[in-house]
């Protein structure tokens, strides 16, 4: 009766192993996405849980709909499930020390993806996209439209938008930017009408497209009566489809008023097609596919009880300590190479951006 028993246990065993449903997985990796606003983000949570199953872990997408309580609430159900690890792009990056402070309790590891959490301990690794580059790249193709389509005006009238200042990311995208647009306001080159600068002044709270649309109408009509507005510079896709909202409801891109240029980031799909229609000027692409797949090569790692591959150690200090973190590379889109950045490489097929 033993021999029957061990029989029917090496039986079930080897019908665990060769069933891909009933096979045991690397671990449990919980995904914490902040809104399905954004097609960045659900493209984000699709790549993550589509790499990770391909690797062998289960895992637990969760979208917190912009609300930072729901997010708080996700991670702690994570965290009581047993997760291995947790994926984290924070709505409040200053908002989870206690919640991160569990999961360290549990051995569980922590990932900032794309948006760094700060003023906790309890963060091993940031997976992100250079984003002092992406500001670089965003002034850099502002600079380039308005040289391109305004080589007769000077000095080139500039209005500023900033990104979620509760967003780590957003100071960096506008200090990169202002590395460029700076030298050209010291020497005359550009003025910024409404003399509003600075994050303080600029930033757009959680990103919101109604609320960049809200501003640039107040602009205009506050500084543009007896001028035109010749560039924006908007650190994503979002915000210049409601800066364009803007200028397009008081004439731009019509009769004799040029439409300004205007920068982005995400390349979404929206914003390409305007790129290609020829009114957004430019967008900044970050390949989630990449991001995800350094995320999971770094969870491997984790698991494995080895060191992650990084490639930063000094830029992005949380407040309490620098946090290891992986670098990708951004890049520009302009009317000029959108096929070959996002269709040639797989991204977008030619019939998602008609």
């Amino acid at each position: 009766m033993s021999k029957l028993k061990n029989l029917a246990l090496a039986l079930t065993s080897v019908v665990a192993l060769s069933v891909p449903g009933l096979a045991m997985a690397e671990g449990m990796v919980g995904i914490s996405m902040p809104t399905k606003s954004s097609a960045r983000w659900i493209d984000d949570g699709n790549n993550m849980v589509k790499q990770f199953q391909e690797a062998g872990y289960e895992t637990d997408l969760q979208y917190a709909d912009d609300d930072i309580p729901n997010q708080l609430a996700q991670i702690e159900n994570m965290i009581t499930k047993g997760v291995n690890v947790l994926v984290i792009a924070a709505i409040d990056g200053t908002t989870l020390s206690n919640a991160l402070a569990n999961a360290k309790a549990a051995d569980i590891k922590v990932i900032a993806y794309d948006r760094l959490i700060r003023d906790t301990p309890d963060i091993d690794y940031y997976a992100t996209f250079d984003n002092f580059k992406v500001g670089v790249e965003q002034a850099t193709t502002l600079v380039d439209g308005l040289k391109a389509n305004f080589p007769d005006v000077k000095p080139w009238n500039v209005e500023l938008f900033g990104g979620s200042p509760d967003d780590n990311n957003a100071f960096f995208f506008y200090d990169g930017a202002m590395s460029v647009i700076q030298p050209l306001i010291d020497d005359g080159s550009v003025v910024i009408p409404s003399g509003q600068m600075g994050m303080d002044k600029v930033g757009t709270l959680r990103w919101d497209p109604a609320v960049a649309q809200a501003r640039m109408d107040n602009l205009l009509s506050a500084n543009y009566t007896d001028k035109q507005v010749n560039g924006v510079l908007s650190p994503y896709d979002g915000l210049s489809i409601g800066i364009l909202s803007s200028l397009k409801g008081v004439g731009y891109g019509s009769g004799d008023l040029k439409m300004p240029v205007v920068s982005g980031q995400d390349a979404e799909v929206q914003s390409v097609k305007s790129i290609i229609a020829g009114e957004q000027y430019s967008t900044i692409f970050k390949d989630t596919r990449e991001l995800a797949k350094v995320t999971v090569e770094m969870v491997n790692a984790m698991m494995k009880g080895e060191e992650p591959k990084v490639n930063d150690t000094e830029t992005y200090n949380n407040g309490v300590k620098v946090v290891p973190s992986f670098l990708l590379e951004p890049v520009p889109v302009t009317a000029a190479n959108w096929k070959e950045v996002l269709v040639d490489s797989g991204y977008y097929t030619e019939d998602q951006l008609k």
